[in-house]
Parts: C-alpha cells; structure tokens; sequence
C-alpha cells in the first residue's frame, strides 16, 4: 500500500466511534490556539494598515482595496504553517493518545502501559521529545532560509529542497508518535524511517500538501496521525516488537 493511500485512510479513521473523542480534543486545541491567534492579529492588522495608509504618498492612496485581501490572505497562508507546528507541541500528549487507539483499533492489542492515567507521568518523555524534532528540524531550517540569498539558486533550486525538507520533516513529526508510545528512541525512529525514504517522504508530502489548504490544514494533524499509526502497523510494528522481544529475553 502506498503513501497516499496511508493518508487517506486516515481522514476515514478519524470518523471511527472509538477515536472521536481523542480526534475532538486536538481539534478543539488547533480551533482555540488559530482562533485566538487571528484575532489578535486581526485588531492588530487595523493598526498596520492604518500606520501604512498615512505613510502612502497622496498618488498611491488608491492601493488602500488592495491591503486587507492581501494581508488576510497572507495571514491566513503563513499562519496555517506557523500554528500548525505551534498545535503540534500543545497537543503533542493527546496526539499521543490518538495514535495509541488507533493502534489497538487496528491491532487489537493495547500497549502495555497504554492507559489514559500515565498520560500526566507522561508529560516530560513527550515535551523532550518534540525538543528533539526541533534540534533536529531548526538548523537544517536556518541553513535552507540562509541559502534562499544565493542569488540564482537560492530563487530555482531551495524551494525544492524546501518542500522536500518539509515533506521529511512531516513524516517524521507523525510517524514518530507510534514509535515513542512504544519508547523507541529519536534515532532509531528516523534510521528506520530512512529505510523507507521514498514511502515515508511520499505521506509528508501529501500532508505538507494538505497543511497549506486553508480550512482543510485544520482536520490534517489528527487524519496525519491516524494514517502514520497505520503505516506503523504496517511496516514497522512487527520488526520493532521482535526487537524489543529479543532484548527483553536477553536481560531476563
């Protein structure tokens, strides 16, 4: 099965009456942060405008129709981005959630300590977790951003690379929640996820894709991760839990 059918069986796992209510809550976290968010940025915008119409010269004061279409339009683009990976973080613990009953909706078979009470015990593992997606993610960002300023191939070649980067990166933000419910380290994660590269940059790219589609970005994070958890189960469940298996018997 291919990435694209990954994603897309997620947007049909999320209507499922067993993970409703773990869908609900990110959602409910991505609609108070983006809704706050553009209000402030909206009374805010009043005052920019107003600031710029009087810098405009007299023979220019006709651009003023152009200056709310244009800056809502951009507000709405970059800050679908920008907050996406903000929702990331808040709602990375019930994000978790998500992806463990996915799991056990697919399986059958629930983690050992799966139980919504280790949820708070939980808290510090996650938090540090996303820290190191975002060791990860931030100096590969600054030299991408960096790069743009390279006249000629910073304007053909890095917004390729961007997207590719982008689309790795998505992968690795919700495939990585299957893995650290079953506290399989950072690097073991994306060693085996490079594995599979064409696969998993495949899935981050259709979500990168769908992040950027106003309204639709709002329901990506729980469909992305319900479809990585089945890519999971697919492709990595079985070899990890061998692994696992293995080492446990050794220390016994």
């Amino acid at each position: 099965m291919n990435s694209a059918h990954y994603f897309l069986y997620g947007w049909r796992l999320i209507s499922q009456p067993g993970l409703r209510l773990f869908v609900i809550i990110p959602l409910l976290v991505n609609t108070l942060l983006f809704a706050g968010a553009f209000y402030w940025l909206y009374a805010r915008l009043q005052i920019w405008i107003t600031e710029f119409e009087q810098w405009l010269p007299n023979g220019l004061h006709w651009l003023q129709w152009l200056l709310w279409p244009l800056a809502i339009l951009t507000i709405i683009v970059v800050f679908s981005f920008i907050f996406a990976s903000i929702g990331n973080w808040i709602a990375a613990p019930f994000n978790g959630l998500l992806s463990e009953r996915t799991e056990l909706l697919l399986t059958g078979q629930p983690l050992p300590d799966g139980q919504l009470k280790e949820l708070v015990t939980d808290l510090p593992r996650v938090f540090a977790r996303e820290w190191q997606k975002l060791c990860y993610w931030l100096p590969r960002v600054l030299i991408l951003s960096l790069a743009f300023f390279i006249p000629g191939i910073g304007q053909s070649v890095i917004p390729v690379l961007w997207f590719v980067f982008s689309a790795w990166m998505m992968a690795i933000q919700y495939i990585d929640y299957p893995f650290d419910n079953h506290k399989i380290s950072f690097r073991v994660m994306r060693k085996q996820l490079s594995q599979h590269r064409s696969q998993n940059w495949g899935f981050g790219a259709l979500v990168t894709i769908a992040t950027g589609i106003p309204l639709v970005n709002w329901v990506v994070m729980p469909a992305a991760i319900c479809g990585a958890t089945a890519l999971w189960v697919d492709h990595y469940r079985s070899l990890n839990l061998d692994v696992y298996e293995k080492i446990d018997q050794t220390q016994r």
